[in-house]
């Protein structure tokens, strides 16, 4: 309905919500900063940084056990079960993809808590699990709440323009580290390999109670302030202007808006579609534990220590070599992601882009043979770390461009829209391999996954290096997305 069709008393009401909205967000934006504030602000997104990352990954890190044990009567072809079944979440992530945009609406503060704590709180339904109903409902909230990476758009819009990079990177590096609390958790609470419920608890409750730090401590950023006053305090004829246009460069927010915007625009447009390309070999980072796990027990069988791959093999690499391979992990992951940081502040954000995705390449061509070869498992765990923390830093440093390359009204919007494209590299990658993987069987994943992820990052290589722009050194205040067209 228009405005000018609105009742006086209407009007006058949504007039009266209007300024206390603005009122609102002046008194925030007044309330003195500490100089400790900033540290306080990387503690807290470290914290739930850690967070996400062990909420992302514990379920990867864990699939051979859960697969094994949820789905032991489809014997070696459990994993292709277990991953046709995630279609589940599916849904749930579309949901979310429409739930992101409202942050550019509410703020980033309370979408921050709230992703923290339902990621926490999932992890705790996968914990008191006992049928494979509730796993499934665990795992579709976790996949909900991950990918909103609010604490992405705090460090981007909080950090000096400068470091910002830097800034990313180290906090990143940081919460990997913590990824190495799954290992020790393995090590310390699993007996055998049907035990993989009990290390869901403890990262559950360190996000609750990261979450409640998170309402106590956080302040909303004031890049958002400024955008959202800015909005509020346009004249009655400009607001019906922006209106009449219908234009996604002058709304706030929404996913549909951004996503139109972004294919508008040459810069977006292209880092849309590299996404995409580098995407296709998504099935590597969902069974990178896989692929470990059958590589050693194919060499363990190689080798005669086990006459032929079964429950009691599977059990001996999951509380042998898979748990030392994992402590490394994280290191190597962490390691490629820090790297990232540095040379995006320092040669730029394309530079990056293509440094970690050759990383990602080599990394992972070490980590396959390495496992197949029964290569020490401390090594092996370290590339498989740096092949993960490679690919996932090079969309990192792709969804960061999307974000300098976007006007502050659509940032959040325009990364969320990003994953619209995104899913069509995710679900050409899930139609070829899904198939192969449950008529194959558990250990051909290894060379399923090789041939997609390595000539789909060849072409978002060639993508990356022809058709984007470098945004280092942007200012995110007055970015247009115009500038390359």
């Amino acid at each position: 309905m228009k405005e000018k069709t609105l009742t006086p008393e209407k009007f006058r009401k949504i007039q009266l919500k209007r300024e206390k909205e603005i009122k609102k967000w002046e008194k925030e934006k007044a309330r003195p900063k500490r100089n400790t504030y900033f540290i306080y602000l990387i503690f807290i997104i470290t914290l739930i940084y850690a967070v996400d990352e062990i909420a992302s990954q514990i379920g990867t890190l864990m699939k051979t056990e859960i697969a094994n044990d949820l789905f032991a009567k489809f014997g070696q072809s459990s994993v292709g079960v277990l991953d046709m079944l995630s279609v589940l979440v599916v849904p749930f992530q579309a949901i979310g993809l429409l739930y992101r945009p409202l942050a550019d609406r509410f703020g980033r503060k309370l979408f921050l808590i709230i992703n923290t704590f339902g990621m926490s709180f999932a992890m705790l339904v996968i914990f008191l699990s006992n049928n494979i109903f509730l796993y499934f409902i665990g795992a579709c909230m976790v996949q909900f709440f991950i990918p909103h990476d609010m604490h992405v758009v705090y460090i981007m819009e909080s950090a000096p323009s400068k470091k910002r990079a830097v800034f990313y990177s180290v906090v990143k590096f940081v919460a990997n580290m913590g990824v190495m609390l799954i290992p020790l958790l393995r090590r310390m609470l699993m007996d055998d390999a049907s035990q993989w419920r009990k290390i869901y608890l403890i990262p559950a409750l360190v996000g609750l109670v990261s979450s409640f730090i998170a309402l106590l401590s956080a302040r909303e950023t004031d890049a958002f302030i400024d955008s959202r006053l800015k909005y509020l305090k346009m004249s009655d004829e400009e607001r019906a202007e922006l209106k009449k246009q219908k234009s996604a460069e002058s709304s706030q927010g929404g996913l549909f808006p951004a996503l139109r915007f972004a294919l508008k625009h040459k810069q977006l447009k292209w880092l849309y579609i590299t996404a995409t390309i580098a995407n296709i070999g998504f099935i590597a980072t969902t069974n990178y534990q896989v692929i470990m796990s059958y590589g050693f027990a194919e060499n363990f069988i190689n080798n005669g220590l086990f006459a032929s791959l079964g429950e009691e093999v599977m059990n001996a690499v999951s509380v042998g070599p898979i748990t030392a391979a994992l402590f490394t992990f994280p290191i190597g992951s962490a390691l490629a992601q820090v790297i990232m940081g540095f040379i995006s502040d320092g040669k730029g954000r394309k530079a990056a882009a293509i440094t970690t995705a050759f990383n990602c390449l080599v990394s992972f061509v070490i980590f396959f043979f390495g496992a197949k070869y029964g290569w020490n498992a401390y090594l092996v765990g370290f590339f498989c770390g740096a092949h993960i923390g490679s690919y996932y830093s090079t969309n990192d440093v792709l969804i960061m461009m999307i974000g300098e390359s976007s006007p502050t009204n659509l940032r959040s919007s325009t990364i969320s829209a990003q994953y619209i494209v995104v899913a069509i590299g995710v679900a050409l990658s899930n139609v070829l391999a899904l198939p192969l993987m449950t008529i194959l069987g558990n250990q051909y994943i290894g060379i399923i996954s090789f041939c997609l992820l390595v000539p789909g990052f060849i072409g978002a290589l060639v993508s990356m290096c022809l058709k984007t722009h470098d945004t280092k050194g942007i200012d995110m205040d007055t970015v247009t997305g115009c500038e390359w067209d």
